[in-house]
């Protein structure tokens, strides 16, 4: 059973940065940030294969970069002018299926799933 276990998150200015870690129980083939506001649903933020290749929302591009390192089974979400609408619960997900479609950013690609790290964006 795949543990995933995210930190990084906080509060933090309009225009700053944050970075989020995910720390993986084992090897996984494709992993991903989600978030979720209140009352919202939840929505796919970026995803990384196992060969690097990414998939990013359209509303991050340019200002978030999700890597990988594989020798510490870390994955890391860095967040740059960071925005009050990027306030959410961030999740890390992973994909063990060999047929994942990751870069689709769909939760239901996912089968495994953190407890989610809080970030806050302030005005």
């Amino acid at each position: 059973q795949l543990q995933l276990v995210e930190s990084g998150g906080g509060s933090g200015q309009a225009g700053g940065s944050l970075r989020l870690s995910c720390l993986a129980s084992g090897y996984t083939f494709s992993m991903g940030w989600f978030r979720q506001a209140p009352g919202k649903e939840r929505w796919g933020v970026a995803s990384i294969d196992n060969d690097l290749s990414t998939s990013y929302a359209d509303s991050v591009k340019g200002r978030f970069i999700i890597t990988i390192d594989n020798t510490k089974y870390t994955l890391y979400l860095q967040m740059i002018s960071l925005k009050p609408e990027d306030t959410a619960m961030y999740y890390c997900a992973a994909c063990t299926e060999v047929d994942c479609r990751w870069w689709q950013l769909r939760d239901h690609e996912y089968n495994y799933w953190g407890k989610g790290t809080q970030v806050t964006v302030s005005s």
